[in-house]
């Protein structure tokens, strides 16, 4: 019998974790940038779904949770989660992230 719902393994996923393999840590809004512009356009929501996914298989971890001020048109305060690598992730190192993060630097 075939096991029902998402599979564990994902390619978003791993994406994400190579991406964070390069960043070393970022934020969800940042992760969803750099995936969107290395790789096919995903979803924020499915981003943010596999993080959370991601950090219930321990492939990714949260680094810190921190509040920033600033004027957004919710209010003066944010809520930033920081994800960094997990003991599970698998990293491959990926030269398209590596490229891409290099010429974003300049």
């Amino acid at each position: 019998m075939a096991t029902r719902g998402r599979p564990v393994k994902s390619q978003i996923r791993q994406n994400v974790v190579e991406i964070l393999n390069h960043l070393g840590k970022g934020y969800g809004y940042q992760i969803c940038k750099v995936y969107n512009e290395v790789f096919p356009e995903v979803t924020q929501r499915s981003i943010y779904y596999h993080l959370h996914k991601g950090v219930m298989t321990k492939e990714i971890m949260v680094h810190k949770i921190e509040q920033e001020s600033g004027d957004f048109s919710w209010g003066n305060i944010v809520e930033k989660t920081y994800y960094s690598l997990g003991g599970k992730a698998e990293a491959k190192g990926s030269k398209q992230v590596k490229e891409f993060l290099k010429q974003l630097k300049r």
